[in-house]
């Protein structure tokens, strides 16, 4: 059962995430995400009681995911491995969450600033991007680490109009990160 209604909470993530990419946050209602999974209102409301309980669900799910990542770059040496490994690892978990939801992210900050969301990620984006460099980086180096990183974020919401398949981006996105990482070594 718990395998089912796991299940059920993904399909309504994914719908809720097509729609608010598509309508906007704003002007997506749970009726609209029912009607396009084909579920009653009240199916619906046993998952998640608001749009704002799906985007924390899927809110949580990055953040849990660059915890992880910090988590591991915390114990490895540092260096030029750890830093392309961050690199890869969050290439990773933002191929793994989906274009939707990345391009969600993007496209509906003034949604994640009123839920409180983009403090804390961008503070944990700054920590990854710390972690890639020395301590007492130069500023240049710390900004070609965010960039590195912004080039994989970017590349999974801004560029779904070319005719590239979601593996085709991340592993462009990964070889031009490192490609930027490259000057700060």
């Amino acid at each position: 059962m718990d395998g089912r209604r796991s299940d059920t909470r993904e399909r309504i993530r994914t719908v809720a995430m097509e729609l608010f990419s598509e309508r906007g946050y704003e002007k997506t209602s749970l009726r609209e995400i029912a009607e396009r999974l084909g579920v009653t209102k009240a199916a619906l409301y046993y998952h998640f009681r608001t749009k704002e309980d799906i985007v924390v669900s899927l809110s949580d799910d990055l953040r849990r995911g660059i915890d992880d990542i910090v988590t591991w770059a915390e114990q490895a040496p540092p260096g030029r491995e750890r830093a392309e490994q961050i690199l890869r690892r969050y290439s990773a978990l933002l191929h793994s969450l989906g274009r939707d939801m990345v391009r969600f992210w993007h496209e509906n900050q003034p949604a994640f600033r009123d839920l409180g969301f983009g403090a804390g990620l961008r503070y944990q984006f700054r920590v990854l991007a710390d972690l890639m460099t020395e301590p007492d980086a130069a500023a240049t180096k710390v900004y070609h680490a965010r960039q590195a990183l912004l080039a994989i974020s970017w590349s999974v919401s801004m560029m779904d109009d070319l005719e590239l398949t979601d593996d085709q981006m991340h592993t462009a996105a990964t070889a031009i990160a490192i490609d930027i990482l490259a000057r700060i070594q």
